[in-house]
């Protein structure tokens, strides 16, 4: 079975979304305050291996969501942004829409993990 990572196109795909969506992210008011003191290149990167690994690519062995939220005290209106901004991204990069609420459905699952902490 070809996974979702697979099928829009592996490496250079995911790292097109996430281009875009953090060009979305950086441009939103609600979420663009977290990213001041970001390295927005090393972040990009993590987030591509993040969403790799959310899709059924590699391995992800970056830190626990938990651990990369911790402090930031983030939302539900954050993370409703932070969902929106990905599913816009991979959209415009042509991912069908039954595929994007897949993905959307695997962060959905990580609502817990980065909320409140």
């Amino acid at each position: 079975m070809t996974s979702l990572y697979e099928k829009i196109g592996g490496q250079a795909a995911v790292a097109g979304v996430v281009d875009d969506f953090y060009k979305l992210v950086l441009a939103d008011d609600t979420v663009s305050s977290f990213f001041v003191h970001t390295d927005m290149e090393k972040q990009r990167r993590h987030q591509t291996a993040f969403i790799s690994f959310a899709l059924g690519g590699p391995q992800y062995s970056g830190r626990s969501m938990e651990k990369a939220h911790e402090g930031l005290n983030l939302q539900p209106q954050h993370f409703d942004a932070i969902a929106k901004h990905l599913g816009e991204a991979m959209a415009a990069h042509g991912v069908p829409q039954e595929d994007i609420n897949t993905a959307l459905g695997h962060v959905a699952s990580l609502k817990d993990a980065v909320l409140y902490k």
